[in-house]
This record gives structure tokens, sequence and C-alpha cells, in this order.
């Protein structure tokens, strides 16, 4: 889900090798240009759009595009090297209809802003798109905040100028790329903010970033840091400056729209399929079921078995994203407190008759550490999503059952 912040391209056949070893030089007429794809609904990869540089040449016959978003996924063992967060990512180059041809057929408005770049920056430019495309050089360890099909362009623009550019409410005279550290703030918005916004009408999309991803994701985002999201690239370079030699000028000369969004916009599917009313419907069937056992006075030992084993599997996920997995922003992650594999020992207790004594205790930690972390969140910077209510209440709810169980010696 979070995992895939661009929208990527699969390898395949039809991408033929766009430029030789040794590039030739580009004519007068040549232009170089940020692509960016409007998010679409098709899968997780495409709410977030995508990013690519064009180099349109009419006096060499060259129109290419530069994709940072291609990976092999029949690489051996891609998904748990996906999931530990040790993706690699290429860059590929093509030709422009191929890019043009697949968007289009996805529904996305595709902008393109022309840079305005001097000719030996142009030069310097495409030659360095061309040796980072070469075979030796293309991969790169894909990072889905810091490096990703947004940031390797801006990167290969900003090493191509000769002087620097001045981003939205940057001080003039400095160049951005030497420190990001002291970059304005961009408004209030924190990484997760910029995430749920493109998930928004996607609410089990944004349920699984709020539940994987750790407080480090609701920092506020520097000016910089925005630009994992194509969008934000986009809008923050048509108001951008080049300075050379303290004279400064647009950093987009001139914006073409390429293609319209050719789909209606998405709507948020109705209530009763979101997670929250998925899980308090859970929350019901249980304390109905617990209500059960109070009254007739037995133990639905399976019931406890069922909802941790489910708990523990999803804190296997969790341990594994925070403590084995290289992705950033996971850890710390306050949900490990309610979420985690100790759930799965727990369900051996549960089993085991003679075990009632140490599933006693067992519940009243959960119990205790549950109910803290409910209080602590309110003072910790993590965001909480409010579909976790009912699946922590679940868990509260079957651990207190326990406190009246003993009381009443049943089960």
């Amino acid at each position: 889900m979070i995992l895939f912040l661009c929208s990527f391209t699969v390898i395949s056949t039809k991408y033929a090798p766009a430029a030789a070893l040794q590039a030739p030089p580009l004519s007068p007429q040549a232009q170089i240009s940020l692509l960016t794809s409007s998010p679409t609904g098709d899968a997780v990869y495409t709410l977030y759009g995508h990013s690519a540089l064009r180099v349109y040449d009419p006096g060499t016959k060259l129109d290419e595009v530069f994709n940072y978003g291609i990976f092999d996924f029949s690489r051996p063992n891609f998904i748990y090297r996906f999931a530990k967060g040790e993706t690699d990512y290429m860059v590929r180059a093509y030709n422009f209809n191929y890019y043009l041809l697949d968007y289009i057929e996805r529904g996305s408005e595709i902008y393109e802003q022309i840079l305005n770049l001097l000719p030996e920056e142009k030069e310097s430019l495409w030659q360095a798109l061309v040796l980072n495309e070469r075979p030796e050089n293309r991969t790169y360890r894909y990072n889905f905040f810091f490096d990703n099909c947004a940031t390797r362009p801006v990167a290969m623009v900003e090493n191509s100028i000769r002087g620097s550019i001045r981003y939205p409410g940057q001080p003039a005279s400095r160049d951005y790329r030497a420190d990001t550290k002291d970059a304005p703030p961009a408004g209030r918005s924190t990484f997760r903010d910029a995430i749920n916004f493109c998930t928004r009408h996607h609410p089990w999309v944004t349920f699984g970033c709020d539940l994987v991803l750790g407080a480090p994701t609701d920092r506020v985002m520097t000016l910089k840091e925005t630009f994992f999201l194509p969008e934000y690239l986009r809008k923050t370079f048509d108001k951008a400056e080049i300075e050379r030699n303290g004279a400064t000028q647009p950093l987009i000369i001139k914006t073409n729209i390429l293609s319209e969004e050719t789909r209606a916009p998405e709507q948020s599917p109705p209530f009763a399929t979101s997670p929250l009313a998925c899980f308090t419907l859970v929350f019901i069937i249980l304390l109905y079921l617990t209500w059960l056992e109070w009254r007739k006075k037995t133990y639905y030992r399976w019931l406890d078995i069922l909802l941790f084993f489910s708990a523990g599997m999803a804190g296997c996920i969790l341990f594994f994203l925070s403590f084995v997995s290289v992705h950033p922003s996971i850890f710390p992650n306050i949900s490990l407190l309610w979420l985690h594999p100790f759930h799965l020992a727990g369900i051996i207790l549960f089993s085991v008759k003679k075990f009632n004594k140490l599933a006693f205790w067992y519940h009243i930690i959960n119990f205790a550490t549950i109910l803290g972390m409910s209080i602590a969140w309110i003072f910790v910077t993590q965001h909480f999503n409010i579909a976790f209510t009912p699946l922590i209440a679940s868990l509260l709810l079957r651990s207190a059952g326990t406190l009246i169980r003993k009381k009443r010696s049943i089960g």
C-alpha cells in the first residue's frame, strides 16, 4: 500500500532502450521538461501520481522519457525484498509516445512543464541522464519518501543548473541543494497528511498506512521533502526560480496539458464498507458473544483463540516492518502495544485448561498495557485512525471478560 508511492512501470519488451552509450549532442531546438501524471484509482500504486523527464529535440528527431519508476517484478524473492525495503528500482528511457499512451489509457491528466535551461545546462542534463541510464548505473535503492520516481528527477535537474533553484519562501542567494534541514516548512502538513490526502477515497488503504507507519510519519515536512509526491513537486516547480549570477528567472517557461482526465472524479465508497463500520460490527458481535458467556456462565475459548490469533498475525507484520525492514518512518509505532507477536503465545495459554492461571495473568497484562497505551496516545504525536477504536475495544473486552470469569469461577 504505502510502499507504492509512485506509479511504476513493469519492464516490458515494448520499451526499447532510448540512448546509446555515447549520446549525440542536442540541437539548439531541444527542450527538457518535467512530466507529471495525475493519480488514478486503478490500483494502490496509481493513487500517488508519477513524475518523469522528457527530452524532446526536433533537430535530431529525439523524443524520449526517462522514467525512474521501473522495476522487475520477476526478480527472485521480490515480495520479501519489497516488504523488507530492499527494492531496487531503475531508470529506463523509452519513446515518449509509449509513455503518453500508457497514462492516457489510465485516464490521467498529464502536465508537461518545460524547463528554462541554458543550452549548456540542457546538454549537461541530457548527458547525465544517458549516463544514469546505462546498465551499470540505472539501478537504485527505492525509498518511498526520500528517493523515488519524483525525487530523482529533481536531483538531476538541480545538478545540471549553473546556479541554484529558489523555491517559494526560500531566501535569495542560497543554494538549496547544499542544506535542506533548515528549509521552510510546507505549511503544517506532515508526511501522513500528504499520504492520507492521496488515499482519501480509499479508506482501507488509509487504514493500512496509518497502521504500519509510525510516529516519524507525523513530522511536519520541509518544502523539499514534499517532492516525494509528484503533485507537490509540480506545483512547487510552477513557482520556483533559477538564480544565476544574482539574476533570477522562472524555472518553468511553459506548461502544456498533454491529456485531460477522462474519468469521473473518484467517490468514497459507502460507509458500510469502511474499516470503521466493519470493525464496529466485529466489536458488536464480540460484545454479544461475551454477554452470552456471562449469561450462560460458560467460556467460548475458541473466540479468544480466533481474536488473538488475528491480532498476533497482524503484530508479526508490524514487528517485521519495525525491526527487520529498512523502510523509513516505520518505527517507533505505538500500535505495537496492542498488535504484537506475543498474542500468538497467548493463544497457547487460552487453548489448554491447565494454563488457565497463566492465561488469566496474560489477560491482566494485556488489559493494563492497552489501557495505558490508550491514555498515552493522547500525549504522543502519532496519528490515531478512528477505525482502531473498535479493534482496541475488542481486545480490551475479551481481557476484561477474564476478570469476570475468574470472579465467577467460570472456564
